[in-house]
């Protein structure tokens, strides 16, 4: 894990993304002696027979100090990156506010599919100095292991893993050492998890497994909530709305594209009502078994996920769990980091002030 430089970054509009992969990118992954490719999400991902795997770069990279200014300027945010896991080397991008102190913690995780995505992606970069700032919030943006390579529950592993560092954050001494700027400006008692799509099943699997008592004792960190940002779940039986909904060529979740996912995420032969994947299923834990903490699940109205995120609301609410949603309207899957809508902006306005709502209440 290379990227060690701090900056302070002012938060600007964000272009749009595409997913259309350049001519000399799908050319190029034709070659290499791998084999036919068996599965693959165009512009994503491409994996072959031989268990080769190519991602080509939809979404730049970029090091925390792109869009920089100079420390200290007024409404900046702080960027620095962080080993969190030496072993499996899950890294973590850490933003607090340049001035202020006392903050809440979100730890968040991107999303993707579990198969795709990065804490180093600009347009992750870009929304969550945007949550930094406007909600007010240090964040933790933790860049886990992929699947297949991975397959699941690695993805769960690596964020109790990130809960346990943040821990020990939590219990390091006053000393000065490369994240002691940021430290200094959390409020260790007031954590909340996040994420959106893949990253948002994480955020729901994590909390169930810290509250069954995953890591021990917290303290002195308490997690006051998780935020669950058009959860990434599926089952066999479709909904409606994965059922009836046409997707625009831009979208960035179809139903075929999150069939693969899945194939690709979950352990070897599992099917869709798999427990990760389906917490609604047979084979899942009873919800009201679950210790989850309070819940808000943001759902976008033209998303495929639409009904299974509303279904989940309303199965958390029968289970007697603390649930607040949100409904975006006009707007699809990941519309708060890819902008590919002309609603996305002032919908993500919206969405950053119902976080800093429901992270202020607690």
């Amino acid at each position: 894990m290379r990227r060690r430089r701090m900056g302070a970054l002012h938060v600007v509009g964000e272009p749009r993304v595409s997913f259309q992969q350049p001519p000399a990118v799908a050319a190029a992954g034709k070659s290499g002696g791998h084999g036919p490719v068996v599965e693959e999400i165009h512009g994503l991902i491409r994996v072959y027979k031989d268990g080769h795997v190519e991602r080509p770069p939809a979404i730049p990279d970029v090091p925390c100090t792109w869009g920089g200014t100079a420390p200290g300027a007024p409404g900046g945010v702080a960027a620095r990156d962080v080993v969190v896991d030496r072993a499996t080397g899950v890294w973590a991008r850490l933003y607090a506010p340049v001035a202020g102190g006392g903050l809440p913690v979100v730890v968040y995780f991107h999303g993707g599919g579990f198969c795709v995505g990065s804490a180093a992606w600009s347009c992750y970069h870009e929304f969550l100095a945007q949550l930094a700032a406007r909600a007010g919030c240090a964040v933790m943006s933790v860049d886990y292991r992929l699947a297949p390579e991975h397959r699941l529950p690695a993805a769960f592993d690596d964020g109790l893993a990130a809960v346990r560092w943040l821990r020990h954050q939590a219990q390091a001494a006053a000393a000065p050492d490369e994240v002691s700027w940021w430290r200094a400006r959390c409020a260790f008692d007031r954590v909340f998890l996040m994420g959106d799509s893949a990253g948002a099943n994480i955020a729901f699997h994590v909390a169930a497994r810290l509250g069954q008592g995953h890591l021990g004792a917290l303290s002195p960190l308490a997690v006051r909530g998780a935020v669950l940002v058009q959860p990434f779940f599926g089952g066999e039986v479709r909904t409606a709305s994965e059922r009836t909904m046409a997707q625009p060529p831009r979208s960035a979740l179809t139903l075929p594209t999150s069939d693969t996912y899945w194939r690709l995420a979950l352990p070897a032969g599992a099917g869709r009502d798999h427990p990760w994947c389906n917490p609604l299923s047979r084979a899942a834990p009873s919800l009201e078994a679950l210790p989850l903490p309070p819940l808000l699940v943001c759902v976008s109205e033209a998303d495929v996920l639409r009904d299974r995120n509303l279904e989940l609301c309303r199965a958390l609410r029968r289970a007697g769990k603390g649930v607040e949603q949100a409904v975006y309207g006009g707007v699809g899957h990941a519309f708060q980091v890819l902008h590919n809508c002309h609603l996305s902006q002032p919908r993500t306005q919206e969405m950053l002030a119902h976080i800093k709502a429901f992270v202020s209440a607690r």
